[in-house]
């Protein structure tokens, strides 16, 4: 650096330990620069202001000492915040560039277009402050980004006006709230090449899952146009997560969730002159379309986990894709400052108990559940009359929201992803935040009684009144080894992140009918024979659904196999089995298009359902989608993992005509380590256990159907519910047996259920009988762990074992 250059710094000459003298954001592009442009990360070029010229300029023009004025008269509660930050920012604007480092600032910028081989470029004038990305504090958008300057002029004053940003009222509440010193703080401006993502895309990564720490998973935000609707919420942005480790195989596409934003406006350049952007509607085909191909997915996650992995750490990063040549930039990067900090050692898991109806769902940010009264607030400019304690609803958030954002007891807007400004401090000061809503403010009203729980995985939902809610800390740093291994049963895709951390051996069963359910939501057989459905309204409904795929099947193997795989992503490499669909057909009826395609039954529990739908000409073609999708899920994304179970298999012959079907379509047991495994629920599964162990890997006892043929008792009968037992000596039999035949014939066996964690004495019993696994639910764990570990006599911390 040249005695000339004390004022300004090129990006390349830059490295991340110059946060002193260029803020967070500034040294962090220039280490990318000088870093990790060989390693295929673009950052467009620029230069920083330093923190030396911003204290040059306030105390050329006698600021330091007003400055601190002001802020003493605020903290002294003499006047309010707004009139300590509107007087500094008049101060600051009303100042004089000293010459040398005005001098500065247009000879790079001139340079700066030189390079580019344009005049006048047009570029981001962005703040960076030296306190700015810590690993305790996120600083979301406290300073001011001012996009598409052009001209000598633009760029002074748009730099000017980054300085007196760095009081913002939003920016002097933060820094209170986080113990920085005001006076202590300096600006740096960073101005950087514009990358012409109007007429593109832009948006906002993570390379950690934001919600659970799940570090195996990059989260990327996108949307049409500029990025600053992502980053300030005013849009709900595509939503993409990839599973990082498989990134390395090129043959395969770990694009484990897709979730299709409205993006209903988009933010463009105001005039190609320059100085202005606004945002505009967004076309109906861009609304229905990808912003990103899933080539453009991968590279950008490539680029996440190259960035992650030279910083040592997960990163919050900004990206832009150029719509006049399609490459695809970093714009912003910084340490990613929640997750990464969480306790690895604990996992609050919360139940909503004797919940009012749904009133409205969206996006949700973190695990935690809160109930109160709403306060809806339409504009910053009526802050004041937010209730403490209150649910803040509104429309959107930016960085003017916080001073009442930290008094909430949960936030709802209508627009945002989970990238967004009100999902990032939501966040960070630990409240549950359902973004992307988008009727919130108009289908709640003041003082309404809500609850918003957080606690279902992905989707967030808002139920009418107070409800009851529990809340447990699990400790899982403490728990034992157990011989016995314990699993997870899953139905919830978009809750398996949650649960990353557990110690389990596995997913004991995944049910692959909740995925249908719940993402699919039509009829298999609908989609197979779309053409010649007969109810129109059910019709045109799947047509609006599939839009897009000119094979409607291909809806239905997409959304199962991306479903199912963030399931085995969870536990990778652990075994993840799937049990194939297992509705009865009363319950495939209620499936969209389901009726024309479904018998009548007077006992659907033992009717056309499990094994025997699959190779029955009423439903092998659906069969066919789930195989497809199982193959996709194995094949193409990599999830070796995943091990197939077939439900309610009566008889060996049945067992044959399921593994020819499933040959047919491309899944053969033994092929590309493939294992299938069958539910034993059934008392052939156990009278003729040897005959079936020759044709499954192993057997998983599903307690409630074995239960209730084993002892004649319908399950759902409330006249018969005492006499329904798992403990029953006719069941226990059944157990047992089970085991030691399947054992004798080389075949694993486990149990799904939850009699385990309901009754220690049942996991002593399985754990005498020389089961190889139990599986529960995920917040049954912990107390499972310990109850099987006191049976086979395990110590461990609160694990005593009892003496004689």
């Amino acid at each position: 650096m040249t005695g000339k250059r004390v004022n300004v710094m090129w990006f390349e000459e830059l490295t991340r330990g110059d946060v002193a003298l260029v803020g967070g954001k500034n040294s962090s592009l220039g280490e990318m620069v000088r870093q990790l442009g060989q390693k295929g990360i673009r950052v467009p070029s620029g230069f920083a202001t330093t923190a030396d010229a911003y204290r040059t300029f306030l105390t050329a023009n006698g600021l330091d000492a007003r400055i601190d004025d002001v802020i003493g008269q605020w903290q002294d509660h003499r006047i309010t915040l707004h009139e300590a930050g509107s007087r500094v920012r008049a101060m600051i604007l009303a100042g004089n560039w000293p010459a040398g480092i005005e001098a500065d600032i247009l000879q790079s910028y001139r340079d700066l277009s030189a390079r580019a081989g344009v005049a006048d470029l047009p570029v981001a004038v962005r703040s960076s402050a030296t306190a700015e990305d810590l690993p305790d504090a996120s600083f979301a958008g406290q300073q001011e980004t001012y996009l598409n300057v052009r001209g000598e002029k633009a760029v002074l004053t748009a730099c000017q006006r980054c300085y007196a940003s760095l009081f913002t009222d939003r920016a002097i509440s933060y820094r209170q709230m986080k113990g920085f010193g005001h006076a202590k703080v300096a600006l740096s401006i960073g101005v950087q090449r514009m990358v012409r993502s109007d007429t593109g895309g832009s948006g906002v990564m993570f390379s950690i899952d934001t919600e659970s720490g799940f570090d195996r998973i990059a989260l990327i935000n996108a949307a049409w146009g500029l990025g600053e609707n992502v980053v300030q919420g005013a849009v709900n942005p595509d939503e993409y997560q990839v599973y990082k480790p498989f990134l390395d195989a090129r043959d395969v596409t770990p694009i484990v969730g897709k979730r299709l934003g409205a993006k209903e406006i988009k933010m463009i350049y105001a005039n190609r002159e320059g100085g202005e952007t606004r945002n505009v509607p967004t076309s109906k085909a861009e609304r229905a379309a990808w912003v990103l191909s899933d080539a453009e997915i991968l590279e950008l996650a490539r680029m996440a986990v190259t960035i992650e992995t030279h910083y040592g750490q997960p990163m919050d990063m900004e990206w832009a894709r150029d719509g006049d040549t399609g490459e695809l930039f970093i714009v912003q990067a910084r340490p990613e400052t929640v997750q990464s900090r969480a306790d690895a050692g604990a996992i609050k898991s919360y139940t909503v108990r004797k919940a009012g109806k749904t009133l409205l769902s969206g996006l949700s940010v973190g695990s935690a559940v809160a109930a109160g009264r709403v306060c809806i607030i339409e504009s910053a400019r009526d802050i004041d009359r937010f209730v403490d304690g209150s649910i803040l609803v509104t429309s959107t958030t930016d960085p003017d929201w916080v001073p009442i954002m930290k008094r909430a007891s949960a936030i709802v807007t209508d627009h945002g992803g989970r990238t967004s400004h009100a999902a990032i401090v939501s966040r960070e000061l630990g409240l549950p935040a359902i973004v992307g809503t988008g009727t919130a403010t108009q289908i709640l009203h003041d003082e309404q009684e809500v609850t918003v729980s957080c606690a279902g995985g992905g989707e967030g939902v808002i139920f009418e009144g107070i409800a009851q809610i529990d809340v447990e800390d699990l400790r899982i740093d403490d728990l034992p080894k157990t011989r016995t291994q314990i699993m997870l049963n899953m139905a919830n895709p978009s809750a398996a992140f949650r649960w990353w951390r557990l110690p389990c051996d596995g997913v004991g069963l995944a049910r692959m009918e909740f995925v249908i359910n719940n993402a699919i939501k039509v009829h298999p057989m609908a989609l197979v024979h779309f053409d010649r459905l007969k109810d129109q309204a059910a019709k045109a409904e799947i047509a609006r659904m599939t839009k897009g795929y000119t094979d409607k099947t291909g809806f239905f193997v997409d959304n199962l196999a991306r479903g199912l795989s963030q399931i085995a992503a969870a536990v990778y490499p652990r075994p993840v089995i799937v049990r194939m669909s297992d509705f009865k057909t009363n319950e495939y009826a209620e499936l969209l298009g389901g009726r024309e395609f479904e018998p009548h039954e007077e006992n659907p529990m033992i009717g056309l359902r499990g094994a025997s739908r699959y190779y029955s000409p009423q439903y092998e073609e659906g069969f066919a989608l789930e195989c497809r999708a199982i193959l996709r899920l194995r094949k193409e994304m990599g999830f070796d993992n995943v091990v197939v179970m077939i439900p309610f298999c009566r008889t060996p012959i049945e067992a044959d005509r399921v593994l020819q079907v499933m040959e047919k379509h491309g899944l053969k047991r033994g092929v590309d380590g493939l294992e299938v495994y069958v539910m034993g629920e059934i008392p052939a599964n156990v009278i003729l256990a040897e005959d079936f162990a020759r044709r499954f890997d192993g057997f998983s006892i599903g307690s409630n159907d074995l239960t209730q043929l084993t002892l004649g008792v319908d399950r759902d009968s409330e006249e018969l519910a005492a006499l329904f037992d798992e403990s029953d000596p006719a069941v226990l039999w059944m157990i047992e047996s089970l085991i030691a035949r399947a054992h004798k014939a080389g075949a694993k066996v486990g149990l799904c259920g939850q009699a385990p964690s309901n009754d220690p004495a049942f996991a002593g019993l399985l754990v005498k009988a020389g089961i190889d696994s139990i599986s529960v639910s995920p917040d049954s764990f912990v107390a499972v762990k310990r109850h099987v570990a006191r049976a086979e006599g395990v110590a461990g911390p609160g694990n005593a074992v009892p003496k004689g």
